[in-house]
């Protein structure tokens, strides 16, 4: 296993921009492996769910630290992401070696996915207004089984993509569950993922697609890089940051799709 230095900055600047936005792990590590070091698509995400998975079990212990985990959303998510995730590897172990016909269904995937984090990202707070003044009488059923299908929807596309559980899934828990605090919110939706990138990164290395060296190179850099986004996050305005992250990802999505 040999360490790069090069990839270690890179998960330096990804680690204090997820530090300071609470987005951007998944979201820029993936693109900038595919589009600026070339990595095959497969092995970019598999690296990349393996990456989240240790990342964010540091955020997970932080939020059930404070209390701010509502592990009953935790376990619907749950309930429908992981079947939907060994799905969709069953799905790419059939499809079989990479070739162009693998390579182009996740690179778009990928693209579209990218584009819709921008969205959300430039329009959460709207979104997160109107969801205060809507779906109050939604029924508790109701919502359970949205919950479960939003698992669905975010298990398939991390398994593809690496990307959908950070600012995709929080903003539909925050249409979901309007009157609950977006610190749980935040909390349960850092909770879900470490168990879904767990079970998708085994699954892209019994599939084969992780790079060990590069994972490691990308969490020495990374986990020093978001305790120091976490330090400055309260020093610089979210919002502006928010906003240049989100036309990056939607410039990069555009290039992976046309």
């Amino acid at each position: 296993m040999t360490i790069n230095p090069l990839y270690s900055l890179t998960g330096f600047i990804v680690g204090t921009l997820v530090g300071l936005t609470g987005v951007g792990g998944g979201s820029l590590m993936t693109p900038i492996l595919v589009l600026l070091f070339n990595f095959h698509p497969a092995a970019a995400v598999g690296t990349d769910l393996l990456y989240a998975c240790v990342t964010k079990s540091v955020g997970s212990l932080v939020h059930g630290w404070k209390r701010s985990v509502d592990w009953a959303i935790v376990g619907w998510l749950a309930l429908g992401s992981m079947p939907a995730a060994i799905g969709a590897l069953m799905a790419l172990k059939a499809m079989g070696p990479p070739s162009a016909a693998v390579v182009d269904p996740i690179k778009v995937t990928l693209g579209v996915m990218l584009f819709l984090t921008g969205l959300v990202l430039l329009f959460r707070d709207r979104i997160t207004a109107w969801s205060r003044t809507h779906g109050q009488d939604r029924s508790p059923a109701a919502t359970r089984n949205l919950t479960i299908l939003l698992g669905v929807i975010v298990g398939v596309a991390v398994t593809i993509t690496s990307v959908g559980a950070g600012a995709i899934g929080a903003t539909a828990l925050l249409i979901l569950y309007p009157r609950t605090p977006l610190a749980r919110i935040v909390g349960s939706d850092v909770a879900h993922a470490v168990p879904l990138t767990l079970v998708a990164g085994i699954g892209h290395w019994w599939l084969g697609t992780v790079d060990m060296s590069l994972l490691a190179s990308l969490l020495i850099g990374s986990i020093p890089g978001i305790i120091v986004g976490s330090l400055l996050a309260s020093h610089v305005r979210e919002a502006v940051l928010r906003t240049i992250l989100a036309t990056i990802l939607i410039i990069v999505a555009l290039n992976l799709i046309l």
